[in-house]
């Protein structure tokens, strides 16, 4: 392994000593380059700190890299570094880097510098305080602690900047700082010279804006607002008074919706669920959730918008299901489209089309594809050896046939792809392969096929991303997949397969052939338009006026990435290629995975009967929508998070709001007479409405809840400072105070409803309907807060817009949905189960290595007890291996006695 880091470069720091931690369990060259020198090949900007892998793989987060050292030494994963690290990428690194360029670079002392960071800095030391731990994720040093130790050392060592009266801080920064990785690491970097080291680096980065503290907690009484200029609150009283006469003229509504020349066009897909499955709550966040919320949030920037999806009805898992329960393919594809469609309804999903790929449109589109491949050179024929069940008496497709994969050693991979190192596979790859029907073992057979020709178009691929990616929302993890393909070399991949349920194949020759479905299912998005209108082209051959967003888990990236746009630019026909590939990583459930077979998890059919509105379904798994990493369901967090975050904190600012309206005021809202104060908290709500706005801009849907929650609890400590309820009995000017603060809050109620619309399109509805909300104000979502509802204006009847959940009813679900993983949950190790193909990579590694440890010791005749203590390790090694592969522990087989 080779570590590139570079002198002034802040994440060098947290790198370094978390490589010291891991020293001797690896080679490790550490280079010291140039903070401009680019070393990872497929990036066009520098980065430092990087990690080259033996396997050539590049890891160039801090915090990934650091996870990686902190594997090699046998460190666990725990959920609550996991939620460490979030809080230092997305609230301690902003107020951090504001303060940094301050002092460095600005030259400013004191207050000006620890501002920024002290509501950080207060944050750490009472979680330090509550927990009474020495570190942050309990009694042992953790990757948390070096992660946020290396990103606070630089401004941390100087004294002045760590509060005295911060004890438990001062306490866990001693401790790491008197590290001897921790010391090397900083000398490595700051070379002597302090934080004044960083000087080179920060000095080209953009300067920070008007830093806005961002919430760390819960609890509202920890909540600090941000300095403000006196522009910024002039700016925001001037928008506020403007009202609904600022709001533009709705767009006149269209059907079909069209692209228009000079307005932003804006086409959204899901990634089309295959229709022999019912989706559970992991298929639902990752595309069709995720894709509604941006539809949602794109039509109220009034962006002309087409949200779509279908089911994709062709392929051997159709005719397998048909088979199953006695029916014909067809059959199978109507019924478990109308349950798909159902599902979706009931999540008040907002496709403007639902289709399906069974139609004559979908074998149009995709034939002419194809022969426009065929003609231009890039379809091969080739022979290929496949995998024939005798029993079944057919040909198997890859996802009917299950073994162990080659690269992995994973036991469940399946025929075309294994799901835990995420590599392609050709059945026949297979080790120990069965037939999923009969469980049989195939037999291998020849059999004449096409083939897409892609190192061919590879070229014209690498030109397009050159031009798409740059200044793109690509997701990192799609960023990294189609780059580790490109990296791998493109090979030609089989286009047809021996079925009789799919698009026919129109070339002589193969006429019992159809099309394999990833290469005619991403077509599916094109003939699903096309049976939307006739005019499908003025969205699909329209790549100069049409952005294109396309929503999925992370293992569809390829097809969507890589082979339809291979085919697209193959086909040289002017087609919309994606702008954003938006991917998320897997949804767990609890510590495990769903499997309807099993009974384990909730399905789509099943969450309408749970008795829990769809919205708070919406609500809790946004929430946790795995973003970056993956994320799991838990019944605990749901319970919680819907108690604090919608009953306490969201549902109970509104209904105060709208009730003192109502018991205050006669169901009018009263006149607002700002104070600078008020003033002050307008700015502070813009703020927050043009982050919301500039997150899911760049389809950073879970943050972006956040905002709404943190205006609410902004708005919940204006109410509970001013307290209207006792200036309504005073005098006539803490009548008028009274009447000042309902009116503000009662707008920010107004303003959250049509925030919340994008994830909660029912309660949005709801709050809208309480307050009667003006119709063109529900509509439109500007970048700045109006009031919407001006002094004089009648709200309706107020109600609670939340329930609050149980424990025994939770308990009782967690218990039905459960399956075999209720009775004996899984430790911490277990969890490890879903660890990423170089976790399992650098785990194998080391069980060899240390097996030739003990293997020479043995030879040697060494102590037994020196032997005894390196076959525990290796013991150990492996416990840790099997437990990464989801593999089930072996029991331990002690000597028989004599």
């Amino acid at each position: 392994m080779r570590l590139f880091v570079s002198e002034g470069a802040p994440g060098s720091l947290p790198v370094l000593a978390a490589a010291g931690r891991a020293q001797g369990r690896a080679e490790l060259l550490v280079s010291t380059v140039d903070p401009e020198e680019c070393v990872v090949p497929f990036l066009t900007w520098p980065k430092v700190p990087v990690l080259q892998l033996d396997s050539g793989n590049y890891l160039f987060s801090t915090s990934a890299i650091c996870r990686y050292f902190f594997l090699l030494s046998g460190w666990e994963q725990d959920d609550l570094t996991n939620q460490w690290l979030e809080w230092e990428a997305t609230e301690l690194q902003p107020a951090l880097s504001a303060a940094l360029y301050y002092l460095v670079v600005q030259g400013k002392k004191g207050e000006d510098v620890l501002g920024p960071v002290r509501r950080a800095l207060t944050h750490i030391d009472h979680s330090l305080s509550r927990r009474s731990c020495p570190f942050l994720a309990g009694d042992t040093e953790s990757l948390a602690d070096i992660v946020l130790w290396g990103a606070l050392y630089p401004l941390l060592q100087d004294p002045a900047y760590l509060p005295e009266e911060l004890g438990a801080l001062h306490s866990w920064f001693q401790t790491l700082s008197s590290q001897e990785p921790c010391q090397r690491a900083a000398e490595t970097v700051l070379k002597q010279q302090g934080v004044m080291a960083l000087r080179p680096y920060l000095q080209k980065q953009p300067q920070p804006g008007s830093f806005e503290g961002r919430a760390v907690s819960n609890e509202p009484e920890e909540e600090e607002l941000a300095t403000l200029s006196e522009e910024e609150i002039s700016m925001a009283v001037t928008a506020w008074e403007k009202g609904l006469g600022s709001l533009p003229p709705l767009r006149p509504q269209q059907n079909p919706v069209l692209p228009v020349a000079g307005e932003r066009n804006v086409l959204i897909t899901s990634a089309l669920p295959y229709v022999n499955n019912v989706p559970h709550l992991g298929n639902i966040i990752g595309c069709v959730l995720s894709a509604d919320v941006f539809a949602r949030y794109s039509r109220l920037r009034q962006w002309n918008t087409l949200y779509l999806c279908g089911t994709d009805e062709y392929g051997t898992a159709t005719e397998t299901k048909a088979m199953e329960e006695g029916l014909t393919p067809q059959e199978i594809c109507d019924k478990y489209h109308a349950i798909h469609a159902d599902i979706y309804c009931w999540f008040n999903i907002s496709f403007d089309i639902f289709g399906r790929t069974t139609t004559p449109q979908q074998t149009k589109i995709t034939q002419d594809i194809f022969q426009r491949l065929l003609t231009r050179g890039f379809v091969l024929q080739d022979t290929v050896e496949q995998l024939r069940c005798e029993r079944c008496a057919r040909f198997l497709a890859d996802r009917f046939v299950e073994g162990v994969c080659p690269f992995c050693g994973y036991e469940e991979a399946r025929g075309d792809q294994c799901d835990k190192c995420g590599k392609l596979i050709n059945a026949i790859e297979l080790k120990k392969p069965q037939c999923k029907v009969c469980r049989s073992c195939p037999v291998v057979k020849s059999s004449q096929h096409l083939f897409l020709d892609l190192p061919k178009l590879e070229k014209r691929l690498e030109e397009w991303l050159g031009k798409t990616l740059p200044g793109s929302d690509w997701t990192p993890n799609a960023r990294f997949i189609i780059r580790s393909w490109l990296r791998d070399g493109l090979k030609p991949r089989c286009i047809t397969r021996d079925l009789k349920w799919g698009t026919p194949v129109p070339l002589e020759g193969f006429e019992d052939k159809v099309f394999y479905v990833w290469f005619d299912a991403t077509i599916g998005y094109l003939s699903i338009t096309a049976n939307y209108t006739d005019q499908w082209e003025r969205w699909w051959k329209n790549p100069e006026q049409v952005n294109l967003y396309q929503f999925m888990a992370k293992d569809n990236v390829p097809f969507h990435g890589l082979v339809f746009p291979c085919s697209a630019l193959g086909a040289e026909d002017n087609y919309t290629l994606v702008s954003h590939l938006i991917a998320t990583e897997y949804l767990n459930y609890e510590d495990g995975k769903f499997s309807k077979s099993r009974g384990v998890g909730v399905f789509g059919d099943m969450a309408q009967d749970t008795g829990i509105p769809a919205d708070i379904w919406r609500f809790y798994l946004l929430y946790i929508r795995p973003e970056g990493q993956d994320s799991a369901f838990s019944w605990t967090d749901m319970l919680l998070k819907n108690n604090s975050e919608l009953l306490n904190n969201l549902g109970n600012f509104i209904n105060r709001a709208g009730m003192f309206v109502s018991k205050f005021f006669g169901g009018y809202v009263p006149e607002m007479v700002l104070t600078s104060d008020d003033r002050r908290l307008l700015a502070h709500v813009t703020l927050e409405l043009q982050h919301y706005h500039q997150l899911l801009e760049k389809v950073r849907i879970r943050e972006a809840l956040r905002s709404i929650l943190t205006i609410s609890r902004h708005g919940n400590q204006y109410i509970q400072v001013n307290e209207p309820w006792k200036r309504i009995k005073g005098s006539e000017a803490d009548r008028q105070r009274a009447g000042t603060v309902t009116g503000l809050a009662v707008n920010i109620a107004a303003l959250l409803s049509v925030m919340l619309q994008p994830y909660m399109p029912t309660v949005s509805t709801t709050i809208q309907a309480q307050l009667q909300v003006p119709p063109p104000a529900c509509s439109i979502l500007l970048t700045d807060f109006l009031c919407t509802l001006p002094a004089g204006h009648q709200i309706g009847t107020v109600s609670p817009l939340f329930q609050k959940l149980e424990n025994d009813q939770i308990e009782s679900l967690r218990q039905r949905f459960g399956g075999g993983q209720a009775k004996t949950p899984p430790t911490p190790a277990e969890a490890m189960a879903a660890a990423a193909p170089q976790q399992i990579q650098v785990l194998m590694d080391e069980v060899t290595k240390q097996g030739n440890i003990v293997r020479e010791l043995k030879a040697q005749k060494a102590d037994k007890n020196q032997v005894a203590a390196e076959v525990a390790k290796l013991l150990d090694l492996k416990k840790q291996l099997a437990l990464a592969e989801g593999k089930p522990l072996e029991t331990p087989k002690g000597k028989k006695k004599k």
